[in-house]
């Protein structure tokens, strides 16, 4: 028999794909040990409400990305998917994610959306490091 193993954790919102209205997927990261923000793995495609909803929590970035050299992959499955907004870092999302990861450390497989994380309730310096030890 085959079982997933699954868990529940944070990112943080660095990008997303689909209009910046109503966002379909988000594209997840967390800061490395020396500070530059590492994409971990996108979400599955958001419900219309909750694209909405987030939307509204969202800050696009207008002048230059949060990192220079910033890079987002997704894979293109439904017209839009390719257009891609970055987001200043500041939204820490809870996720479900399935415990495989690539040999970058990245979620192998998209994770499922739980809720928000806003504000006071947890701040992205808080999310835990990408390659920490409790990462892997």
């Amino acid at each position: 028999m085959k079982y997933k193993v699954r868990e529940t954790t944070e990112a943080i919102v660095g990008a997303v794909t689909g209009p910046a209205t109503a966002p379909r997927t988000l594209l997840l990261g967390r800061y490395d040990t020396i500070g530059h923000f590492q994409y971990t793995g996108r979400t599955t495609a958001l419900p219309q409400t909750v694209g909405r909803a987030v939307a509204g929590l969202l800050t696009p970035c207008r002048d230059r990305p949060p990192v220079d050299g910033l890079v987002f992959g997704c894979r293109v499955g439904q017209p839009g998917d390719a257009v891609r907004t970055l987001v200043r870092p500041e939204l820490v999302v809870e996720v479900g994610v399935d415990v495989v990861r690539d040999t970058a450390g990245r979620w192998r497989h998209p994770a499922r959306w739980h809720r928000p994380r806003p504000g006071l309730s947890l701040p992205p310096a808080d999310v835990t490091l990408f390659n920490s030890p409790i990462w892997h």
